[in-house]
Formats: C-alpha cells, structure tokens, sequence
C-alpha cells in the first residue's frame, strides 16, 4: 500500500454540517465560515445547494464576490429528475447561475435507492446521472460525482456500482468520490474495495465518510492510503446523525503520520483556531477531548506523566502541540505530584530555592479543598490566588462585611426579580451597596462590582462571561453540595475561577470574588 504524493481537501460545513441537529448558520455566518476556510488552505469548499435552499440562494449571491485567495466555492446538487433530460430541468439553471466553475452532482450507486427511493430502474439511473454530468461538463470547468451510498452498493451488487461509476467517468466526471452516506463501512472494507476498483478507474478518486460507526476518519485515512486524492469532510466533524469523517483530525494524520502534503505547514498551526472559531459561530461547546485540537488533547494530570513531560516531551505525547496550535496544559488536582505544582508555578514566573517546599505545601493544599469539592484544572485563576495565599504574597483588596440577596417573583407568567445587597470594606472605608440582576447571581456580581468600582475602576471592564453549576453529591437533593465555574473577561483576557458550598449562591461568591480578586491581582502585576 502507497498513500498518494498529495491530497485535497473538500470541505463540506456549508452543508452537511448545517444538516446537524441544534446548527443553524445564518447567510452572514456562512460568509464568516468561508473566509476562514479560504485563510486555512482549504481546496475546496461546498457552499450548500442553490434552489433546494432558498437561503443558499443569498449565501451565493454574496459568496461569489468574495476575492477567495485558496478555496474554490463548490455548488452542490443532484442528477436530473425522471422523464426528462438535463436541459430542460429546472434545477440545472439555479446551479449553473450560482456556480464558479464547480459544480458537485450526487446520485445513486446502490440499486436498493434506485428501486426504492428514486423508484426508476437501473438503466434509467444510469441515463440521469450521465446525462446530467455531461450536460453540466459542457458549460463549467469541472464536475465532480458523489456517488451515494457506493459501499453499501458494491457490498450488493458490485457489478452495477461499477456501471454507476463508468457512466459518470465517460460522461466527464473530473472526479468520483466514493461515499459511506450511511456511515456503516469498516477501513478494512474500503481500502479492499478502493483497492479492487482503482484499476479499473482513469479519473481520480474522492471519499465522503459518515461517522455512524465511529469510524469516518479511519475509513477516510484507508482511503487515502489505497490511492484517493480527494478527502471530503466537516471542521470538528458536524454533520447530520452522529456527523461527518472531521477533518480537525483528518488534515495532521494526513500530514503528520502519513507525511502527505494537504495544507501549507504554517496553515496547519491555526488548526485549533479554525476548529474553535466553527464552534463558536455554530454555538457549539467545543469538544475537550478532541484528537489535536481540544482543550484537552495535550493536557495532563497525572503526576508521573507531568513528570515525565517535563523531562522530555515525547514520553506522552505523539506530536508537538505547537504545530497544530494548541498548548502543553498540566492539570492540577489530587492526582497532581510535585512536578504538576512547579511545572505550574514556573509558568507562573515563580522561581527560587524554595520552590520545592512551597510545591509540597500547595500540593496538600490541593488535595484538602478538593476534598471539599473544589477542582482547579478548569479554574486555573483560582489556582493562582491559591499559590499567592500559600507563599504569603495574597494581597486582600477588600474584605467583606456581608450580602443578601432577595429573589422575587409576583404573578404567574411575570419574570423573577433579583436584588443583592453587599456591604465590603476597603481601606478602611465601608461601602454599602444594592443592585438588581436578571437572577440572582448576576445582581450579587452587579452589587459587588457597584462597591469596589470606586476604589478599583478597571473592574469596569469585567464581564462575567459564562456560569456552571455542578451537583456534586446529588444523593442529597436539594441539599446537595454545588461546584460553580465562572468564566469572566476584560477584553484582553479570559480567566476561570471556582466555588464550592452546600448554598448555592454562597458557592457563587466565593467564584465571584475570586474573579474580581484575580482581576486586580493582575492589573497590579502590569503596573
């Protein structure tokens, strides 16, 4: 088995990714999506299907302005109807009015779609699918096939897959991606497969994996390595049912172990960056555990493995992080040795003679409030207050003298109605103040910041950006103890902190103050 020289990349969030549950891009979003994947390299990219989706119509219209630098804006649609012939249908005249140059056609190569969903017989198939590619072939550059369904088709009835796949490549088919549409292959089946066909084949060779058997980017890696040199995906693999072969995992293993070239090197560094900006812009939680680009992927906890990182990277890590720009993360809990603790106070900027006993210190301190509940591998703000107060160097900015909080609510249908009130201390002053909230919460973080804004005006920049609440001993009920992770922001940075106490809005403080602490304590260090 030889991979080939080179691979393109086809990506296809314009459309299967917006056929996931819960995705909903806008025409605006859309644009924003494919000036990101013009930036990242990408070769191709399939903007949706004009005429069938009358907001693909306007994404069009828009997108075909666009000075695209890398990326070429693929159409998408289906072979001609039944009964007719490509130059009276209809739909043909939208792809056309929308295409660059590129048009993607999709049609049936598993005779159970043929007989039962188009309901036409194998001939008639046949006849669409080579009138409508060399139809189209005439006018534009270059048409691709997606045959649909190929390897359920040719685990049927090999033979007419093949004629499926002979009348697109003699009616002009630039390419013939082969397509698992319904995600069940296994990479044995398709390199066998692609394998046993590709002699017979004189154009080249595409794949378009689903992931419902998990296995979308192993069966698009055999692929390649059995000699296609088209890779059609999703960024972070979204798409309808359980998503499509993601290309956030697809592109480095293309690169890194299969030492094929697909995108520029400096390109492949934005690779978290492009993968959380289609997060973000699709309203998705990005994936911790991701392969390469989540949080998680280079993070670890344990203290032998922080060990042994610090000694040499590679004892537990396959790649550099830095080439697919993410980041060495050492987590810190009661799994954490001594080496996660200096590994930490090291990124920290702190060093000395002493950083060993003041690791053993904060290591026991660790494992005491975890013990409580409080975990700090995603509030690494309150990990640093925590560090400050056991090496002595904690500066108090306030002290708290007391809060309430009411929680109102009048008549059925009406919204609640919060408002605290927080009384702190500052140098010796006593500052008494109340604000309202859209619950409770969010008016103890309005009253708190409304006392210290005097003293301290750079809180004004603070926004409290995301809120979780955990039930960590939900055996309890209602009096169960509550872990709360606030992530707050200025504009120039994000920072995390945590609380943890049987009252929920008491757990809410103390993550509050310590954003407001950690907000100070590093306005003082630029100064």
């Amino acid at each position: 088995m030889t991979a080939s020289k080179r691979v393109e990349i086809y990506d296809t969030t314009l459309r299967d990714g917006a056929q996931a549950e819960d995705i909903s891009f806008s025409v605006e979003d859309k644009l924003r999506i494919l000036q990101k994947l013009d930036e990242f390299g990408i070769h191709y990219a399939e903007g949706g299907w004009p005429g069938a989706v009358p907001k693909d119509d306007e994404f069009f219209k828009r997108g075909m302005k666009l000075k695209l630098k890398n990326t070429k804006l693929v159409v998408f649609g289906s072979t001609r109807k039944s009964g007719t012939k490509a130059e009276k249908d209809k739909g043909f005249t939208n792809l056309l009015n929308f295409s660059r140059g590129i048009i993607t056609l999709v049609g049936k190569s598993w005779l159970l779609h043929v007989k039962e969903a188009l309901r036409v017989s194998p001939e008639e198939n046949l006849d669409m699918l080579h009138d409508s590619i060399r139809f189209l072939k005439k006018r534009i550059d270059r048409v691709f096939f997606d045959a649909e369904h190929f390897f359920d088709g040719y685990k049927d009835d090999p033979v007419y897959s093949k004629k499926v796949i002979a009348a697109a490549i003699s009616a002009g088919a630039d390419c013939v991606v082969l397509c698992d549409t319904n995600g069940g292959s296994m990479p044995w089946e398709v390199e066998k497969i692609i394998n046993a066909l590709k002699h017979e084949i004189t154009c080249p060779l595409g794949i378009h994996c689903h992931n419902d058997s998990g296995t979308a980017v192993a069966n698009s890696i055999s692929a390649v390595m059995a000699g296609v040199t088209q890779v059609q995906g999703t960024i972070n693999g979204i798409g309808e049912r359980c998503g499509n072969a993601n290309l956030s995992t697809i592109i480095p293993n293309l690169k890194f172990k299969l030492g094929i070239k697909c995108l520029p090197d400096e390109n492949i560094k934005q690779l978290k960056a492009v993968s959380h900006f289609i997060s973000e812009v699709a309203n998705m939680q990005p994936f911790r555990h991701d392969p390469y680009v989540g949080e998680s992927s280079f993070a670890h906890k344990g203290g032998l493995h922080a060990s042994g990182i610090m000694k040499n990277p590679l004892t537990y890590e396959h790649i550099q992080p830095e080439l697919v720009g993410n980041e060495r993360r050492i987590l810190i809990s009661d799994q954490a040795g001594r080496s996660n603790i200096i590994h930490k106070l090291k990124k920290m900027g702190i060093t000395g003679v002493t950083l060993d006993n003041i690791s053993g210190k904060i290591l026991e301190t660790v494992k005491k409030m975890e013990k409580y509940g409080y975990e700090y591998e995603g509030a690494e703000a309150s990990f640093e207050i925590l560090v400050k107060k056991a090496m002595n160097k904690h500066r108090k900015f306030f002290t708290l003298k007391g809060f309430r909080v009411i929680d109102e609510k009048h008549q059925d249908g009406g919204q609640p109605y919060s408002e605290a009130t927080v009384m702190v201390e500052v140098g010796g002053k006593i500052e008494h103040t109340a604000a309202v909230g859209n619950g409770p919460v969010n008016a103890l973080d309005n009253a708190l910041r409304k006392a210290l804004e005097k003293f301290y005006p750079s809180l004004k920049e603070v926004k409290l950006l995301d809120y979780k609440v955990r039930v960590l001993t939900a055996q309890s009920g209602t009096a169960s103890s509550v872990r709360v992770l606030i992530e707050s922001g200025d504009g120039k940075d994000t920072w995390s902190t945590v609380g943890v106490s049987e009252n929920i809005i008491e757990a809410s403080w103390f993550s509050l103050l310590d954003s407001i602490e950690y907000k100070l304590l590093k306005d003082e260090a630029i100064k």
